[in-house]
């Protein structure tokens, strides 16, 4: 993309809204992409100086809150719930589906991680927060439906990711906390020179211990930074690389969930022209049963994940290593 265009403007002079309007976005779901944006504002300032200690309470999964996880979360619900956009909205945080507005018309369904990685804070790595966008009153929905997807990387710089089905563009907060346009339509090239490995290495079933040693194999380099955020945030800016968590041994549904995390990520990644799969069939084709539905993955170029399907394939089928889930027909 050329720094001069657009009658002069630098691509630095874009700011978001402006590009969802360039994009013709319809203004409600214009607000509410903004609205996210303004709440990663606060949700930054929070990790830059508050507490990173825990909230003395433990979500759904048995898993202590650390009290940053608690103050994004109700950051970013207060601006969806005031937004006035918003029909249901649901936390990974949360245990339930949180009701906004008995209006669907014209508003949105929103399902969102608030601070996704946020044992890393301490250690100074990079976090970030992921939002899955559905038209009306639904979010039990095929990832296939969704409208937007958006995610905020909180790493030595703050940038937004958004897609509304037109193309992938990164956005920087520059001085003013203001995201202004660094790149447009972001795309993935076939294959991959690099990996990012989730869940432990002696728990792969046969397919994907046989996939990981053919990576190996063609030299491929392994960068894992243990958060799934930057991970995906490195394969999209670097045109390259596959990540996965897939089923376990001990934890044959994988460890990430649909709804929160995999749904927007495989959004964003087939909208620049990657893939996205359990081990089988495509993320954005299941259809989840439950809020807190996980599923394994596999994300990133497409010849990459489509080897790791061929595997698994033909080293699992009909031993169960692979957990069937329902497509949307």
């Amino acid at each position: 993309m050329s720094p001069t265009s657009r009658a002069g403007k630098t691509k630095f002079q874009i700011d978001l809204r402006r590009h969802l309007r360039e994009h013709y976005i319809n203004e409600n779901l214009t607000h509410l992409i903004c609205e996210i944006a303004e709440a990663s504002k606060y949700i930054i300032h929070s990790i830059s100086t508050g507490d990173l200690g825990v909230a003395g309470t433990s979500n759904l999964y048995g898993e202590q809150q650390l009290a940053l996880d608690v103050l994004a979360d109700r950051i970013l619900r207060k601006r969806l719930d005031h937004s006035r956009v918003v029909a249901n909205m649901m936390s990974e945080e949360m245990d339930e589906i949180i009701p906004v507005s008995p209006d669907c018309g014209g508003k949105y369904s929103v399902a969102f991680d608030p601070l996704d990685g946020s044992s890393l804070v301490d250690v100074n790595l990079a976090v970030g927060t992921i939002v899955s966008i559905f038209e009306g009153c639904d979010l039990l929905q095929s990832g296939r439906n969704q409208v937007a997807a958006v995610y905020i990387l909180y790493g030595p710089r703050t940038t937004l990711v958004y897609s509304v089905g037109k193309g992938v563009h990164e956005f920087g907060m520059n001085m003013l906390r203001e995201y202004t346009l660094l790149q447009e339509n972001i795309t993935l090239k076939p294959q991959g020179n690099l990996y990012s490995p989730g869940g432990q290495r002696n728990l792969y079933t046969p397919g994907v211990e046989a996939f990981v040693t053919k990576l190996e194999e063609r030299g491929v380099k392994l960068r894992y930074s243990g958060g799934f955020v930057p991970d995906i945030n490195q394969i999209l800016l670097k045109g390259q690389g596959v990540f996965f968590y897939p089923h376990l041994q001990n934890l044959p549904e994988g460890k990430l969930r649909l709804l929160f995390e995999l749904n927007p990520m495989a959004y964003l990644i087939e909208q620049a022209g990657g893939a996205a799969s359990d081990g089988r069939r495509p993320i954005l084709d299941l259809q989840p049963q439950q809020i807190h539905e996980r599923s394994p993955v596999f994300i990133g170029c497409k010849k990459d994940v489509a080897l790791a399907e061929e595997y698994i394939s033909q080293l699992e089928d009909g031993k169960g290593d692979v957990v069937e889930k329902k497509a949307k027909t």
